[in-house]
């Protein structure tokens, strides 16, 4: 459905996006995931033609966005992260402005008009000012004219930021129903929303792709373990001597905890092992009392500062870059601001002198 290949985009000496190559299939949601200024957006704006690449090809159902642009493009529908909405428009009009734009053809005007804000919700609103909805209700407009001509890719760039707890929760059954009939890119900075919508995710970091497979398995891949934390009532060398028995344990950390003649243990155990009964009979028989346990696994936000967190270390070098810029500018300026009062009282003593000499000659 969408092949990019070798897509680099340049900004002078800054490589927003380098070499990336991805494929997306047909009838999916896909996440495209990124730190700020991992070059997401920009990809985002090559694939649905806003911006031109500096090298590569993206192939839109067979058509190159470049060079067939009229073709490629009526296969997407496109929701930016400010919906292009005209706010003294009611939505009825705009949509219909949209199919027109779109060049539906005129006798499926009407129709596509009616299905795109029957899927949205739209139809209550449908005679309203958009400048008068609420921020939930201008999203579903950008959606309505998202898939207007039901194109076979929708892509939303951060279709949740700014809205309630409710609203998200409707935007989020409206991409599981487009996924239906369409192919969705998802894009977001919510990762428990793409983890719960999309069949696949691609995180994209330095302008290249870092990974992309199902969260499932990307957790998977980062999961080599799992942990469990205790609070053991008993000595350290009690506990010890029942951890040492146990063979699906690969590391241990133990310390005082703030209970008398308490335990804080923290288990690393081997991937698709549950030691939680041997450990429960394993300290019964020593007398130690487990007073709790808790597991927790590897979440998709630790895959993505895992894989992103070089981005992030850049990002901090360049802000203190720019900040040490900014204070090396202010000192320079600074600098020069009081050079020049100097400057002045020495032209001025110059000049009083001269005219102090000038007046004792004419009083001769």
């Amino acid at each position: 459905m969408i092949e990019v290949r070798n897509l680099v985009k340049r900004y002078g000496d800054h490589v927003a996006v380098d070499h990336l190559s991805f494929q997306v299939e047909d009838g999916q949601i896909y996440g495209f995931l990124g730190p700020n200024g991992a070059g997401k957006s920009t990809t985002m704006n090559i694939m649905t033609g806003y911006i031109g690449a500096t090298e590569g090809e993206v192939l839109i159902d067979g058509h190159d966005i470049l060079s067939e642009p009229e073709e490629a493009k009526k296969c997407i529908g496109y929701l930016p992260e400010l919906p292009p909405l005209y706010m003294d428009m009611m939505v009825e009009e705009y949509l219909r402005f949209v199919s027109e734009v779109k060049q539906i053809e005129k006798s499926k005007r009407k129709e596509c008009v009616q299905k795109s804000m029957e899927m949205t919700g739209l139809l209550p609103v449908a005679g309203r000012m958009i400048r008068n909805l609420s921020k939930g209700y201008k999203q579903r407009v950008g959606l309505a004219q998202a898939i207007m001509g039901m194109p076979k890719i929708i892509i939303l760039d951060e279709p949740t930021v700014g809205l309630d707890p409710k609203q998200i929760i409707e935007i989020r059954d409206l991409i599981r129903s487009l996924a239906k009939e369409h192919t969705v890119i998802l894009s977001s900075h919510i990762l428990s929303e793409v983890s719960e919508v999309c069949d696949h995710i691609m995180i994209i970091s330095h302008g290249k792709l870092a990974a992309s497979d199902t969260p499932e398995n990307l957790i998977k891949m980062m999961d080599a373990s799992h942990m469990l934390d205790l609070r053991i009532k008993g000595t350290e060398e009690q506990i010890h001597e029942v951890i040492d028995a146990m063979e699906d344990v690969t590391s241990v950390t133990m310390k005082p905890s703030e209970e008398e003649n308490v335990m804080a243990v923290s288990l690393n155990v081997k991937e698709n092992t549950d030691i939680r009964e041997a450990l429960f009979f394993g300290f019964a028989k020593a007398n130690c009392p487990i007073l709790m346990m808790t597991s927790s696994r590897v979440s998709l936000e630790d895959v993505f500062m895992e894989l992103t967190a070089d981005d992030e270390k850049a990002r901090k070098e360049r802000e203190a870059a720019e900040q040490e810029e900014d204070y090396a500018k202010e000192f320079t300026d600074a600098a020069g601001k009081e050079e020049m009062p100097g400057e002045f009282v020495d032209i001025n003593e110059d000049l009083s002198a001269e005219f102090m000499e000038d007046t004792k000659k004419e009083e001769q």
